[in-house]
């Protein structure tokens, strides 16, 4: 089943933010994952919103998205990402 990874942050040093984006389709790519969102200019149609960008990812299921989050790879890149944001990853079940 198709899992959703979202994460909602906020950017505090962008050099180090930008770092991580430059690495990130390859890995990402390399996993099976696809981007499909990410949205700095976020419209918050209802509650309140403290962030400055969401980002959703999808995986074909959960063990392609551990493959990814554990992998090497990513977590060096993911130095950069820590180290410039502060936020929140959700990972969400498809319903198909």
């Amino acid at each position: 089943m198709t899992v959703y990874a979202i994460a909602q942050i906020s950017i505090h040093d962008r050099p180090r933010y930008e770092r991580y984006v430059a690495a990130f389709m390859p890995v990402l790519n390399r996993y099976g994952g696809r981007l499909l969102a990410a949205d700095e200019r976020v419209e918050v149609v209802e509650g309140e919103w403290n962030r400055d960008k969401v980002i959703v990812v999808a995986f074909p299921d959960r063990d392609a998205f551990a493959r990814w989050a554990d992998s090497p790879e990513y977590r060096e890149i993911a130095e950069d990402r820590h180290a410039g944001t502060d936020g929140v990853v959700l990972l969400v079940n498809g319903t198909g």
